[in-house]
């Protein structure tokens, strides 16, 4: 299966087979910087994988502020502000607050694995293109059976608050319309859209968010 996410965080979960749900809130203000609200659910199964032989020290993905604050030192334009941590029966939840200097500076976060995500424009007037899958080839029954449950009852949920009206589109990778998101905000001053995660691992073209203001 070929699955390539934007957020680090998501690539290196689902390398793992591992599963969570990620929610991001966006804000952007009127000279381009802004705050990014981040939350993040870990399967309590995944961490104890990591404690297995030893390997308490060696986290796969970022589970405290100190680590955070690590994996921001190579983005001068972001800050982090808080972090904190919960668990319930089945999770793990991490809730992060960043502040972005530059829409620059949020793309850089937001396109951390390297993937077809891109902006023009600025902050008066842009189109911010934010790719949740590059796609994946054929597999099979079985394999598909496998990802709808780990999948089940995670979502990834992206919104954004513009300074002033600002639209959202869902596509894939060639442009063309999708409705695979549930709750969608297509237009606004705040525009959002939860996303089952089992739709994105299983998008054949891709999925892509689609951010344009004014």
């Amino acid at each position: 299966m070929k699955i390539k996410l934007t957020l680090v965080i998501l690539l290196v979960l689902f390398l793992l087979n591992s599963c969570l749900g990620i929610s991001a809130d966006i804000t952007l203000n009127n000279n381009g910087s802004g705050t990014i609200d981040l939350q993040y659910q870990i399967s309590k199964s995944l961490d104890s994988l990591g404690r297995l032989d030893g390997n308490e020290r060696w986290n796969t993905i970022p589970v405290g502020r100190a680590d955070f604050e690590r994996s921001l030192e190579r983005l001068p334009d972001l800050k982090l502000v808080s972090f904190s941590s919960r668990e319930d029966e089945r999770n793990i939840i991490f809730s992060v607050r960043m502040e972005f200097s530059s829409i620059q500076g949020l793309m850089a976060f937001m396109d951390a694995g390297a993937s077809r995500s891109s902006f023009s424009g600025d902050h008066r007037s842009g189109r911010m293109i934010i790719t949740l899958s590059e796609g994946r080839e054929n597999i099979s029954v079985g394999l598909d059976s496998l990802i709808a449950d780990i999948s089940q009852g995670y979502n990834v949920r992206f919104s954004m608050s513009f300074p002033g009206e600002g639209t959202l589109a869902l596509t894939d990778l060639d442009g063309i319309p999708l409705n695979a998101g549930n709750d969608m905000v297509r237009q606004g001053r705040r525009v959002s859209a939860s996303i089952p995660l089992y739709n994105i691992l299983s998008a054949n073209n891709g999925i892509n968010l689609e951010f344009i203001w004014p």
